[in-house]
Order: structure tokens, then sequence, then C-alpha cells
């Protein structure tokens, strides 16, 4: 059985429900009264979950105090709307260590970087360049530094942004996540089934953690990537972040 490292930093996701029936006396603003909530392992952690959830071995490399790290959101329970999401110690992932790790035991890697400072460009670099199946999901803009990596997911959103700066090589690789379209591959478009949608929160998370693990598993691309729009797609029908 194929077995995966996730590298990348972690939070705690913290979803609170509740229900707004009245507006502050002294503000316009809801007023909001919790039922009950959700603790879930979020950001790289959510990845790790994913895979374990898909039935296949992982290991995760990530900051220690993930837990003390949190994503609050506040949520109306009956309509899914968000009214703000609180976020907390968000400037103290640290820096990982990643040169000291040995990758040879594991079938693939994926890197899931928020950004937050945990993983460097020379950090993925060094793994693209130590391990020859690696799958890159970052919030950081492409460059030369991401071209050892086998693959790249990325969201349309963030591929507008950075297309200017992105060369034939790097397209080559490049996932591109289209939402309620699916995704789009070397201008391939994989589409989704049309579904409610109650929460698109780690919907990412679940779809690169489907296509390394399908990947790991048969070592084509484009079975992989119909595999992990089917998992992303299970996972916006529920609310919160949550594993497949």
């Amino acid at each position: 059985m194929s077995k995966i490292l996730v590298i990348g930093e972690s939070c705690l996701d913290v979803f609170n429900y509740g229900v707004c029936d009245r507006l502050c006396p002294e503000a316009p603003v809801p007023v909001f009264n919790p039922v009950h909530s959700v603790e879930n392992g979020g950001m790289a952690k959510n990845v790790y979950n994913n895979i374990l959830a898909l039935g296949t071995p992982a290991h995760l490399h990530t900051n220690d105090n993930w837990k003390s790290i949190t994503k609050t959101r506040f949520i109306d329970y009956r309509t899914n709307h968000m009214f703000m999401r609180l976020d907390c110690r968000d400037a103290e992932f640290g820096a990982s260590k990643i040169k000291r790790m040995s990758f040879k035991k594991y079938d693939a890697v994926v890197i899931s970087d928020y950004n937050k400072g945990f993983l460097s460009k020379e950090d993925i670099e060094y793994i693209s360049n130590k391990h020859p199946c690696t799958f890159l999901d970052t919030k950081k803009e492409l460059g030369e530094w991401c071209k050892g990596t086998s693959y790249i997911k990325i969201n349309n959103y963030e591929y507008e942004r950075t297309k200017e700066k992105i060369d034939s090589e790097i397209y080559e690789k490049l996932i591109i996540t289209l939402g309620l379209d699916g995704c789009k591959f070397q201008d391939v478009i994989y589409p989704v089934p049309k579904v409610e949608i109650k929460d698109t929160s780690g919907a990412g998370d679940t779809f690169i953690a489907g296509l390394a693990v399908k990947y790991a598993e048969v070592g084509k691309i484009e079975e992989a990537i119909e595999f992990a729009n089917d998992c992303a797609t299970k996972v916006v029908q529920k609310r919160g972040v949550s594993a497949v």
C-alpha cells in the first residue's frame, strides 16, 4: 500500500454555529447566539486527515503548536452564512526543518503551503529535488523555484493573479480548480456534477489529498484528477471542514 508524506503548516479550525434573530442595539451588527461548535485540524492537517480517511497511510510534518493557532468562524446554523472569521496567533507557525528529513519511504509528497513562513521557496525546491513525485498546493506566487515539482494545484483566482509570470513549463504542471466547473489540466476541462453546496471550506485540501492518493495508486494523472474531483464534490455537500 502507498504511503504519503504531507508537509505544511496546520491550525485548528473552529466552527461556531448559532442563530441571529436581531440586531445589536448599540451598533448595526447581528447578535449571535451560539448553538454548538465543531473543531477540526485545518490546513495541512486537513490534507493529512483526508488521506487517512481515504485509507492510505500517511505522515504529517507540521508545526507542533497547531492547536493553539485558531481560525474561528461564526456561522448561522439555518442558512450557513458566515458572519465573521477570527484568526488567532496567525504569525506563530514558525519555520520547518525539512533538511533533517528522509523522503525515501514515501510514494508521494504533498506540500501544503499556506505561505505563513513555515516553508520557504528554497524548502519547496529542496523537497521537489529530493523526491520524484511531489504535489504542490501553495499560496505563493509561482516561479522558477517550483519547476521541480510534479504537479501544482492552484485555484482559478490564484491562477489569474499570477498567470503573467507562468511559463509553459510551469503551465504543463498546473491543475487549476474552477469551483462549480471542476478543474482544468493542460487545457482539458474535467467537469463535476451539480450538487447542493453547503460549504467550500477545506475543499482544496480534500482535492489534493484525493489527487495524491489516487496517483500514488495508479500512476495516471487523468484518473487521479477525476477521483480528486469526486472527493471534493462530496465534502462541499457537508458543513465546515471535513474529511471525505
